[in-house]
């Protein structure tokens, strides 16, 4: 019998910067621990101004630094999402505020987590978004996301030893 795969789905606003980045982290560190099968990984956004596009060239350049590859292509969170993936993270209050007021039904609700709920190193109560920010601001967000994606990767899993 098949393992059902755990289904993540990483939320910003414009899908172009926060959410591609995790997507790209959480994909490799599930590789690297040689469980990439047992997973689905994907990423939208809460507008749709960016749909159709890649992520932004600036993100894509200091992630590739670190080994990540932006593929994704950006689209907005649609209803079936919530009933799609086990987990719907998002990357700040505001980000997960709306995904709750999108959400169709409590049982949905019950799937939106902010990243860094699963942060080891609680320095930050949220992934700011990179997009106005110099360099150090591409950076921080994969600092951040590297440790949110590893401290998630931990939850799942130690609460799903199977999974």
């Amino acid at each position: 019998m098949e393992k059902k795969k755990t289904k993540l789905l990483f939320v910003c606003l414009g899908n172009i910067c926060r959410s591609p980045s995790a997507e790209a982290v959480m994909k490799k560190m599930v590789k690297d621990a040689g469980m990439a099968d047992r997973f689905e990984i994907d990423s939208a956004g809460l507008i749709g101004y960016h749909q159709g596009e890649k992520a932004d060239p600036r993100m894509r350049a200091h992630a590739a630094r670190r080994g990540y590859v932006l593929e994704s292509i950006s689209r907005p969170v649609c209803t079936s999402d919530f009933f799609d993936f086990d987990l719907i993270i998002g990357m700040d209050d505001q980000n997960t505020d709306r995904l709750k007021q999108k959400a169709p039904d409590l049982e949905s609700v019950r799937k939106i987590h902010q990243m860094t709920e699963y942060s080891r190193n609680k320095l930050y109560d949220y992934i700011p978004d990179p997009y106005y920010s110099g360099e150090e601001g591409f950076e921080l967000v994969l600092d951040l996301l590297e440790d949110a994606c590893a401290g998630l990767l931990e939850h799942i899993t130690s609460s799903n030893p199977g999974s």
